[in-house]
């Protein structure tokens, strides 16, 4: 009986390279199959005789480009840190509410939240309400803009002998229009950091 060259069942003794084609083959399929999704399910399809209308095209929130946002940087520029759009007074325009500060090469700078909104015949969006006056000495954390309530985690001091490094003080707040205006309330009293 002639022994084969290559010993029995030699696949049995898997060697490390072995499982990393395997994890490298899994990971590519798992990828692959993620680009190829079936579309959305419809509940019902239009009988026969009916027209369906096709809805308008949403409209684009205000770009935060060439916006002059209240803020005194002197020689330095602005800098918008988040952004985030969504229709706040439910006239079916979104407008953009953007967190800036001054570009700063050195500490933390405060942050101020806008406002911003532009008319369908205007050519700049323009800032309508200021949410955080960078004033206040606050950064903005956790910011998000959802069912037409912009909320936010902010951090302050609890006084001005508190390192502009080290905020001592945590806010959660979320404003909401009104009507009239921005109503700001703050779910959880503020506590130290």
């Amino acid at each position: 009986m002639q022994q084969s060259v290559v010993p029995e069942l030699a696949h049995t003794d898997p060697r490390p390279m072995h499982w990393l084609a395997t994890a490298t083959a899994v990971t590519g399929v798992i990828a692959l199959s993620s680009l190829f999704q079936p579309g959305a399910a419809k509940a019902a399809q239009p009988t026969a005789g009916t027209e369906t209308k096709p809805t308008p095209a949403a409209t684009a929130p205000p770009s935060v480009t060439g916006v002059d946002f209240p803020l005194d940087c002197g020689p330095v520029k602005e800098m918008v840190v988040k952004k985030a759009a969504g229709d706040l007074d439910g006239d079916g325009r979104p407008e953009t509410v953007a967190v800036v500060h001054c570009d700063s090469a050195m500490g933390t700078p405060p942050d101020g939240v806008y406002v911003l909104t532009q008319a369908a015949d205007a050519t700049r969006p323009r800032v309508v309400a200021t949410l955080v006056d960078p004033k206040d000495r606050l950064t903005v954390t956790d910011f998000t803009v959802a069912a037409g309530t912009v909320t936010a985690t902010l951090l302050g001091y609890s006084s001005d002998n508190v390192p502009s490094c080290c905020p001592d003080v945590k806010n959660r707040a979320t404003w909401r229009w009104d009507g009239h205006t921005f109503v700001r309330s703050t779910p959880a009293a503020a506590h130290s950091v």
